[in-house]
């Protein structure tokens, strides 16, 4: 083994220059360490907003949602219960869009144009019955909220899947859709109440799971106002801020629907 040719000297014996220049070389790496986070928090804070949340954050969201898409599946399913575990009383959480009296007349608008609201005479307007005549499908299943809250919770309801099938939606040919057939699936679909205080956009595949929902009934009853009566989404794959009450317009898009959350700062995909 090679020898050095500077001396091991003891502590006390090393000449004070070196000392101090080991101290300043310290304090120069310490500096710098020290400068990377500063340098960082001033990059983020300096940078513009991007749906509600510094750029460089939602930038983190989107990879974090490429992630869970990877591993997204329509034949995993979210765990369900018997019934009678099911709350007997399903607690109630937001009232965004549902703040005024369920309209009488009211009817759920389809828009088959991607994007943007189509002309008055194209919308495809549905009853509730037209939904109730759908299959029914029933689940009892823990309703996860995003503030950390769950509940198991007994739903009942036509799927999505079945509907868009029913009234040939969320393609681009203006055929049934197909999972087999991607490419002519819109890539998300979006919803709103009907007076677009509350909205959410919700990918494809999520739609398209067979869990996912457009519910009429809580507990075997049809659903209140406060739980988004006459018609709302349960999509179990989501945390609740994606469940929309009180369904008024559907529509379809490549790009991505607004989203009432993921404006406020939210993460856009929120699956679970």
């Amino acid at each position: 083994m090679s020898q050095s040719n500077e001396p091991k000297l003891p502590e006390s014996d090393v000449p004070e220059s070196a000392v101090r220049r080991r101290m300043l070389k310290s304090f120069g790496w310490f500096a710098l360490a020290a400068a990377v986070p500063v340098g960082i928090y001033e990059w983020i804070t300096n940078s513009p907003k991007l749906l509600g949340v510094k750029k460089p954050f939602r930038r983190v969201l989107d990879a974090n949602e490429q992630v869970a898409r990877t591993y997204f599946s329509n034949t995993h399913l979210v765990r369900t219960y018997p019934v009678n575990q099911a709350a007997k009383k399903a607690r109630v959480n937001g009232y965004d869009g549902i703040k005024t009296p369920v309209a009488e007349d009211w009817k759920l608008q389809i828009d088959r144009k991607a994007g943007a609201p189509a002309e008055p005479s194209q919308p495809l307007l549905l009853t509730i019955d037209d939904i109730k005549a759908l299959p029914k499908h029933e689940m009892a299943y823990e309703f996860k909220c995003i503030e950390g809250w769950s509940q198991i919770q007994h739903w009942g309801g036509a799927r999505l899947s079945d509907f868009l099938v029913a009234h040939k939606l969320g393609t681009k040919s203006g055929n049934a859709p197909n999972p087999d057939n991607t490419d002519d699936l819109f890539k998300y679909i979006g919803m709103e109440t009907p007076d677009k205080g509350y909205y959410v956009g919700i990918d494809m595949e999520s739609a398209m799971h067979p869990q996912t929902l457009l519910a009429y009934e809580l507990n075997g009853e049809p659903i209140t106002a406060p739980h988004g009566a006459p018609l709302r989404l349960i999509i179990p794959v989501k945390y609740g801020v994606k469940n929309l009450k009180r369904i008024g317009r559907i529509f379809f898009s490549d790009e991505r629907p607004r989203d009432f959350w993921a404006e406020r700062g939210y993460d856009y995909y929120v699956g679970l």
